[in-house]
């Protein structure tokens, strides 16, 4: 018997090692060539230039599987500094890839290139690509599908087709002057005046039926939506009228499955859902629109639309004709309470594989949040137009990150060079306060600093992130370059660690790498530092990461090659 079982884990371990060789010798390199360059883009009557790439809006769609490896050569031709991160890839060693301007690469410089290198492990469902630099991310943007290695199934029944669904913010304007305007005057930027659809408004715009996007399906199909919140700094509802959706992952990670009317995605977020064709052939209004969670805050309160139409559904007989679309009910803009109920549906699909870390090293309480800086003995009035003659500005631990200009973070960190950041990041907030209560003033204007927090390598950290109701209480989309982490709480008020650590899931929390911290409440991630290199966390709302909403865990080497960075790339762009 004894021999029997030796005979049986041999066999087994070799069967893993040919299964693993197999799927090494399927796995694929793609090679793509990015052109940044200004265009002429149409939407709302009026055509101005826009950043874009490849002459796409939005950019080329990716699509890989589990395994495979992508390199990306993007070219500048445009009149702006640029760089392009791969939202939510982990970037296993290759930190130099990841993108986000000053932490891991100084930007391409116009008439420059750089050309990404990284390979896609572990990681299945939908992702994006976006710009990493001021606010190009408004125009440069697109979707990353990452399938089952080859011969692997889904782990539902596969769908008929899939549709990836970006959901945008636009401008009638530069985006860059609109942030600049911003930054010059110290007061908040302009609303957008539209959200897109795969780049269009729809019907509820001026000048935008004819363009507006047709989303296939037929009766009796599963089909497999991708919808991504590509938006520059508003959380969106998003809903198909008459139709179920039946949530199945999130940012490349399967999820429990469970049946829902409407989602909710901060920017960054994707979420896969199935629908199915079980209503009357028709045409029926796909539709998006802003979740508000900051009071008396001004933003976009426009609907995007596009339309799902089933191939049978009745054509007419005059050209032209067409049957208008069943609008959709949405939630109010305000509607916190259908948010915190999406967002608790969530639970990894399998506990046996959930590896959350049942033990920490590093514990850390990270407040988030705005606040305002008294305008400075040296600037005029037209440089203090947030309330009151002030400055906005938002923070962690009372910190307002600050980008350096002359060298990158990981560069710096890898190399040893001086004097460009610190590493005496705080782990909880320097004063402790009545976080989602009434703040003193003095609490308002944060310190400055180019601050990191050090971590050994496979230490197993917790964050608390905590929202402040200085100024104004909001919702936070929090994003993490370089990891996936689990959400294993969240709640309302000011977290309690004497209470609130009895609501922790270590059984099937879901895995994400952007969570959205409820407005005046917090959230708990754990994940194991595993991967070494620079990773900036920062909120998801660009106007925040503008205003210093931001951090940077700097992440040891391990033992050995394999568990250290790569090497920086010989064409790494120069500052």
């Amino acid at each position: 018997m004894d021999n029997f079982r030796c005979f049986f884990i041999m066999f087994l371990a070799i069967f893993v090692l040919f299964i693993s060789a197999l799927s090494l010798a399927n796995a694929e390199t793609h090679e793509h060539e990015f052109v940044v360059q200004a265009k002429p883009v149409n939407r709302l009557c009026n055509i101005h230039n826009s950043i874009i790439v490849n002459g796409q809006f939005p950019g080329p769609t990716l699509e890989v599987n589990n395994g495979d490896t992508l390199i990306v050569k993007v070219i500048n031709k445009a009149q702006y500094n640029v760089t392009i991160h791969w939202h939510g890839v982990r970037q296993m060693r290759t930190g130099w890839a990841d993108g986000p301007e000053f932490v891991t690469q100084c930007p391409i410089r116009p008439g420059g290139s750089f050309t990404y290198r990284f390979t896609i492990s572990g990681q299945e469902g939908t992702l994006w690509w976006h710009a990493h630099s001021s606010w190009l991310r408004a125009t440069v943007y697109g979707a990353l599908i990452i399938h089952p290695r080859e011969g692997a199934p889904y782990p539902f029944a596969k769908p008929k087709r899939e549709t990836a669904i970006l959901l945008g913010e636009w401008w009638d304007a530069n985006p860059i002057d609109v942030v600049r305007e911003a930054t010059r005057t110290g007061g908040a930027p302009n609303v957008s005046d539209a959200y897109t659809i795969n780049g269009q408004p729809g019907d509820l715009y001026k000048c935008s039926s004819n363009d507006t996007v047709i989303v296939p399906i037929d009766s009796g199909e599963t089909n497999l939506l991708r919808v991504i919140n590509a938006a520059l700094n508003q959380p969106l509802f998003f809903t198909v009228a008459n139709h179920k959706l039946t949530v199945v992952g999130a940012d490349a990670s399967y999820t429990k499955p469970f049946t829902t009317s409407v989602l909710m995605l901060g920017p960054g977020q994707t979420t896969d859902v199935l629908i199915n064709g079980d209503q009357p052939p028709s045409r029926y209004y796909v539709a998006a629109r802003a979740y508000q969670s900051a009071q008396n805050a001004p933003f976009d309160n426009t609907t995007t639309t596009a339309i799902l139409e089933y191939k049978s559904a009745p054509r007419p007989a005059t050209k032209g004709a067409q049957t208008k679309p069943v609008i959709p009910p949405l939630p109010a803009y305000n509607d916190t309470a259908t948010v915190t109920a999406f967002s608790k549906s969530f639970r990894s699909p399998n506990p046996r594989e959930v590896l959350v870390p049942k033990e920490v090293d590093e514990s850390l309480f990270f407040t988030i949040g705005l606040g305002l800086n008294k305008c400075p003995p040296n600037f005029g009035a037209s440089r203090c137009q947030g309330p009151n003659g002030t400055r906005f500005t938002a923070s962690m631990n009372n910190v307002s990150f600050a980008l350096p200009n002359n060298v990158s973070i990981l560069q710096a960190y890898q190399q040893g060079i001086p004097g460009v950041f610190t590493t005496d990041f705080p782990a909880n907030p320097p004063l402790k306060f009545d976080f989602t209560g009434n703040v003193s003033r003095s609490l308002w204007q944060p310190a400055s600093g180019t601050k990191g927090y050090k971590l050994k390598y496979g230490s197993r950290v917790q964050v608390v992130l905590q929202d402040t109701s200085i100024f104004t209480p909001e919702n936070h989309p929090i994003h993490l370059h370089g990891y996936d982490f689990y959400i294993i709480a969240e709640g309302f008020g000011n977290f309690n660690s004497k209470k609130d650590t009895a609501k922790f899931n270590l059984v099937d929390p879901p895995l994400r790498n952007t969570v959205a911290v409820p407005v005046n409440g917090w959230a708990v991630i754990r994940f194991v530092a595993d991967n070494p290199g620079a990773w900036i966390m920062h909120c998801h709302l660009d106007v925040h990461i503008n205003w210093g909403l931001a951090m940077v865990f700097l992440v040891d080497n391990g033992v050995g090659e394999l568990q250290s960075i790569e090497t920086p790339p010989e064409d790494l762009p120069l500052c």
